[in-house]
């Protein structure tokens, strides 16, 4: 594509080279320029990319892009310098436009939300494709078409950037693909990496404090989850949580209400529940729907609606949904049974928030031994430290703190502020090697008893300083009983 064709939609200024410049890519970061890309120049925390124009150029980019406030010396006179009010904007656009605007093609459902993104998202697609949908899932735990990983180079984002998710949407479409949900996190939407990507649909889950380090504030994190809603053609919000339900307010025209309360438009109710069962009472203002789902408690009730509610609000009838609920399973590392010899209940979960946490501990049989293996991460959302000790010491028998992606901060200092928040007759260990922490929950264990393994899931790696270390929960609990039968020999 010309340079002139990509901009001819766009307010911007030239100087230099040509327009009728060939333009096969884009990218923000010199080191993976190849010749034909447009370079942006993007300002980061810690620098801005005007220190690497002189590498891109090298490396073939055949334009750069600049924001207007910038002053950038022009290295090259042949080259076209482009310079735009907004670069992460331009930077969405172009790289839709390179794509040929893919999502246009799709049907597209935008997931945002504290807690759930990635457990929501793949309810979706399990619905849509028992519903004969070609279907697939970009967020948190990988790229997935019918359920089934698929292979794709990309930075581990839960909302990847606008210059990799619009190639990865062609490549949907060429593969068939009717259906993408996508999970939209607060910095995705800040960042403007979903403004070109066409959305029908756009859920809210839930609010909670997280990520306020990242965005200065709670207000600036409300402000950038709202922003789903104006890019969205119809939204669905939890109408029991007090933010979504302003988001609900905020648009009432094209937004409707799931919840327990009986203002929502999807009214919920709990008819029985029992082991790994609950039943449901789901009413509208013109029928009402009795569905099973194969989990317990409330927070795997409400994902499970809403799963439904943005598949009803496609157009499918809530009759045919509501006959594939019972077949939900949940992705990877979202309340992960952990197999093994001994009958013990091991489970790995994502959960890393108060409110995350409370809801998985809230699920498990509070009847037996519960041990609690988890900690907080490093360098961000302090605040919510002192709650998870709370909730932790209000619903485990027996707590293992360790480290989860401690990065730069010191996990002593984490861990005391965790402590802060349990009762003073709370049991705990202090483990900061997170494999030992694992180990000696698993080993306290008896038959019958309950391990969760919280805060890490799906996650491969441990951040730890400046280092990315290989771990995984998983395979960590998995090696513990294969010693344990070896030295037991069996």
């Amino acid at each position: 594509m010309q340079l002139a064709e990509l901009l001819k939609d766009w307010p911007c200024s030239i100087t230099g080279g040509s327009i009728r410049t060939v333009i096969t890519g884009i990218e923000d970061y010199a080191q993976a320029v190849k010749p034909g890309d447009i370079f942006v120049v993007r300002k980061g925390k810690k620098t801005s990319g005007s220190r690497f124009i002189k590498e891109a150029l090298a490396r073939g980019a055949a334009a750069v892009v600049a924001e207007e406030s910038l002053s950038i010396p022009i290295a090259n006179q042949n080259i076209p310098f482009v310079w735009v009010p907004n670069t992460a904007l331009f930077l969405s656009y172009a790289s839709a436009k390179l794509a040929a605007f893919p999502a246009e093609a799709l049907t597209v459902i935008a997931i945002t939300g504290t807690n759930g993104k990635t457990t929501v998202s793949h309810f979706i697609s399990q619905l849509l494709h028992a519903l004969h949908k070609r279907v697939a899932v970009i967020g948190t735990v990988g790229f997935f078409i019918d359920g089934q990983k698929q292979v794709a180079a990309y930075e581990q984002l839960t909302t990847m950037q606008a210059k990799e998710l619009h190639p990865l949407l062609k490549r949907c479409v060429r593969q068939g693909v009717t259906h993408v949900v996508l999970e939209a996190s607060s910095m995705g939407l800040q960042q403007h990496r979903l403004d070109h990507c066409d959305i029908d649909c756009g859920v809210f889950l839930n609010l909670s404090e997280d990520h306020l380090e990242d965005h200065g504030g709670l207000e600036a994190y409300k402000r950038a989850k709202k922003r789903l809603a104006d890019l969205s053609k119809k939204i669905i919000v939890n109408g029991d949580d007090k933010f979504c339900r302003s988001i609900s307010i905020y648009d009432k025209k094209k937004s409707c209400s799931f919840g327990f309360d009986q203002h929502n438009d999807l009214h919920i109710q709990v008819i029985h529940e029992s082991l790994g069962k609950t039943t449901l009472c789901l009413q509208t203002t013109t029928s009402e729907h009795i569905i099973a789902i194969p989990f317990v408690g409330k927070y795997h009730v409400q994902n499970a609606v809403a799963a439904l509610m943005a598949v009803w609000r496609l157009g499918i009838p809530i009759e045919d949904i509501a006959a594939h609920m019972w077949c939900l399973t949940l992705p990877e590392g979202r309340l992960e049974k952990i197999d093994n010899p001994l009958g013990i209940e091991v489970y790995v979960d994502y959960a890393h928030t108060a409110e995350a946490l409370q809801a998985v501990l809230q699920t498990l049989n509070r009847s037996k031994t519960l041990y609690l293996v988890f900690s907080c991460g490093g360098n961000r959302d302090k605040a919510k430290r002192f709650a998870m000790g709370a909730v932790a010491s209000k619903y485990a028998d027996i707590i293992f703190l360790t480290t989860d992606n401690p990065r730069d901060e010191d996990p002593t200092m984490i861990n005391e502020s965790i402590i802060a928040g349990f009762t003073e007759r709370q049991y705990y260990e202090v483990h900061l090697d997170r494999k030992v922490a694992i180990h000696q929950a698993l080993a306290r264990a008896k038959k019958g008893d309950i391990v969760l393994i919280a805060g890490k899931g799906h996650e491969q790696s441990q951040h730890i300083k400046n280092r990315q270390i290989p771990f995984s929960d998983q395979q960590c609990v998995r090696d513990y009983f294969a010693q344990k039968m070896l030295e037991d020999g069996k």
